[in-house]
């Protein structure tokens, strides 16, 4: 009887940034492709343009290095350093975002939300475990879910 394949889990968004941040910390890296196969090197599937988003979120930039080859590093902004273990889930409606965080964690969620400046974000407020993420326009509820579950690794 012949024993079922068995099927190798598809890695999650956390887990691709994660292996994604160690590859860039190596500073090998001058291209995006490059980066997607480094990336099949340790078993994950991305695209280009899915490299191209991660790097975006990650905060990383294409730099010269000390023998004048460009190479992606990894800054210390904002962004790189988002709280996305202290996130929960992220929940939307027509109208509002709620963020749902551990316990004590909203305000530094809310906080370091506030300082992505991001595009769809009007502002935040913070209780103890919940951030309440106010869209600039109703009609943009949905992108900015998706852009903080995007942060939080959770899409």
């Amino acid at each position: 009887m012949n024993a079922a394949p068995r099927s190798t889990p598809v890695p999650t968004a956390k887990t691709r940034r994660f292996v994604l941040r160690k590859i860039l910390q190596s500073g090998h890296a001058s291209t995006q492709q490059e980066l997607v196969e480094m990336l099949a090197e340790r078993g994950i599937k991305a695209t280009q343009s899915t490299v191209s988003r991660d790097l975006k979120l990650l905060g990383a930039r294409r730099r010269i290095d000390e023998r004048g080859a460009f190479v992606y590093v990894l800054e210390s902004d904002r962004r790189a350093s988002f709280p996305a273990d202290m996130v929960v889930t992220v929940q939307h409606n027509e109208c509002m975002v709620v963020v749902r965080t551990k316990v004590g964690r909203a305000q530094p969620v809310a906080l370091d939300l506030d300082a992505l400046k991001l595009p769809d974000l009007l502002g935040t407020v913070a209780g103890d475990d919940t951030v309440l993420a106010i869209p600039k326009s109703v009609r943009r509820t949905a992108e900015l879910a998706r852009r903080i579950r995007e942060l939080a690794g959770l899409a």
